[in-house]
């Protein structure tokens, strides 16, 4: 049972939910960019919410089914068809031997996830299929896919029961991104942080899966733009000597020098991953309930989910 790439997207990988524990060996987890987005497309197909999925960046693929599927596209959406014909976003579909699906440019975020009943079948690296670029670890030969690529999925039985149909799903915006206080917050006086907060900041086309550069207000340190390298968490943002913050990503090293203003709260990390270049946002303060209490919710929400599979 397998899948064939006939066009490659921009930048397409297969996913999990990333490698974790070897932070210390200079490998950060990676994984996908929209997690929740990946964890309700597997849930959709029946899937268990960590299954290997295929993430697309910006432009998709097409991709013709060697076999009998069923499948889930989930995620911000994207111009596509199915033998020329519709095709819903957040809905589970079969799919026959030799029905082409054709994946085209966004309309609106920045990935969407291709789940399939069983999932995909590549080799796992540190108990992870997860495809880092940085390292070319994981995924199919450490790589973007590309043209003539054929990759394995599983068997349609072995599977828990898929969820009702969720094509009507509220997905949320990204012009706001919560954020609680970074390790270094008292670098940063009372007017550098208002101006943190104050006016949106634009993605630049120097961002991908390692972080997101921004534009907009520079942010000043009152101690300087250099620490001694420290551990490196996933959504912290930096700023470095020329004002202009770096959200750290999926594929962020696992050190570094620059102070470190604030960090992305968890339940928000998923809005990251569909920011694109050119998209505006701001960020909002929360304290540390608050952020707890938005991680909780979104569980909880995935276990709402679970049990209708049960």
């Amino acid at each position: 049972m397998s899948l064939e790439i006939l066009r490659a997207g921009l930048q397409t990988t297969i996913q999990d939910l990333g490698r974790f524990g070897v932070a210390h060996l200079g490998i950060s987890a990676s994984g996908a960019s929209d997690n929740l987005a990946m964890r309700i497309g597997n849930l959709i197909v029946g899937n268990p919410e960590n299954t290997t999925a295929i993430e697309m960046t910006l432009t998709g693929d097409t991709v013709l089914f060697h076999s009998n599927a069923f499948i889930a596209l989930a995620g911000s959406k994207f111009k596509i068809d199915l033998d020329k014909k519709p095709f819903s976003f957040w809905s589970g579909t079969y799919i026959s031997a030799g029905q082409v699906l054709t994946i085209g440019p966004t309309l609106k975020g920045a990935r969407c996830y291709l789940c399939v009943r069983g999932g995909l079948q590549v080799k796992k690296i540190i108990n992870s299929a997860s495809t880092h670029l940085t390292s070319r670890m994981g995924g199919l030969n450490g790589s973007i896919l590309k043209k003539g690529d054929r990759i394995a999925f599983g068997n349609l039985d072995k599977v828990i029961q898929p969820i009702n149909n969720m094509e009507n799903y509220p997905y949320t915006d990204t012009t706001t991104i919560r954020v609680t206080k970074g390790l270094q917050w008292d670098w940063f006086d009372n007017q550098n942080r208002k101006l943190f907060f104050q006016k949106a900041y634009q993605v630049s086309t120097l961002s991908n899966r390692m972080g997101l550069r921004l534009s907009g207000e520079s942010i000043l340190s009152s101690k300087g733009n250099e620490i001694i390298t420290e551990g490196m968490p996933l959504g912290a943002i930096q700023i470095p000597g020329n004002g202009q913050p770096i959200l750290s990503f999926v594929e962020h090293q696992t050190t570094g020098g620059y102070p470190k203003l604030a960090n992305v709260i968890s339940a928000d990390l998923y809005k990251v991953g569909q920011l694109k270049p050119g998209d505006q946002f701001k960020f909002e303060l929360i304290d540390f309930p608050e952020a707890e209490k938005a991680r909780l919710e979104q569980e909880n929400y995935i276990l709402s989910l679970k049990e209708h599979c049960s």
